[in-house]
């Protein structure tokens, strides 16, 4: 019994589920040879729908990046589901509509090359924490109480690339290609991160102690 479903979930999920998504206005990243989902699981469980302005979008932002870093793909994580707005995402707050999605930062490995990479098997997690010299955001939501800021680091399913650090550069020339396009509306990172990144666009900015940290990866949503 368990077989036949799983086998009908595999039809549904890869043969009609994409079909039946363009009715609720949703349709599926496709991977390609400049975006990629981070992981299977994504997919399988149907994360991967966004509308088809932020799919543009998404497909722009990966030519501009490939433009400066031919090797890099854009690694998304977490999008939307392909129905219905506002059913809630867990445990994220606010990808009910399909114009959010999340995106990994790009990593160096020890030999200081940039990687595809990600540190952890879901991409979350993995935290850049401030320097004693930045504004430590997270330790400051800790204190007023909402304890879910750092939940992200029991969802990691394992560290697998232990050996990666961030590359400053290059995710910060990211953020950047997100921001200067002109139908994303927000992009959210920690506060230390925009700081050391010399990040000035007016887009990118805090998202609150509401929602989880944003030193593990880039959110971003369309108007």
């Amino acid at each position: 019994m368990a077989l036949v479903f799983f086998a009908l979930y595999l039809f549904s999920t890869f043969l009609i589920v994409p079909i039946i998504a363009p009715w609720f206005g949703r349709e599926k990243i496709d991977d390609t040879a400049k975006i990629s989902a981070h992981n299977f699981i994504t997919k399988l469980c149907n994360r991967n729908y966004v509308t088809p302005n932020l799919n543009e979008v998404l497909k722009n932002i990966s030519l501009q990046l490939n433009k400066k870093h031919p090797d890099i793909k854009v690694i998304y994580l977490d999008a939307n589901f392909p129905f219905i707005d506002k059913f809630p995402l867990l445990p994220h707050l606010s990808h009910n509509d399909g114009k959010k999605i999340d995106i990994a930062f790009i990593y160096k490995n020890n030999q200081q090359k940039i990687s595809n990479l990600k540190p952890s098997r879901s991409g979350y997690g993995v935290f850049e924490a401030p320097l004693k010299t930045e504004i430590n955001q997270p330790l400051i939501c800790k204190k007023k109480n909402y304890w879910q800021y750092d939940f992200t680091k029991h969802l990691t399913f394992g560290i697998t690339n232990n050996q990666l650090s961030l590359d400053t550069e290059a995710s910060a020339t990211l953020i950047q290609i997100i921001a200067n396009n002109p139908k994303v509306s927000k992009v959210f990172i920690e506060p230390h991160l925009k700081t050391r990144m010399k990040l000035h666009n007016s887009k990118i900015r805090y998202h609150g102690c509401k929602a989880v940290r944003h030193d593990d990866h880039i959110h971003f949503q369309i108007k």
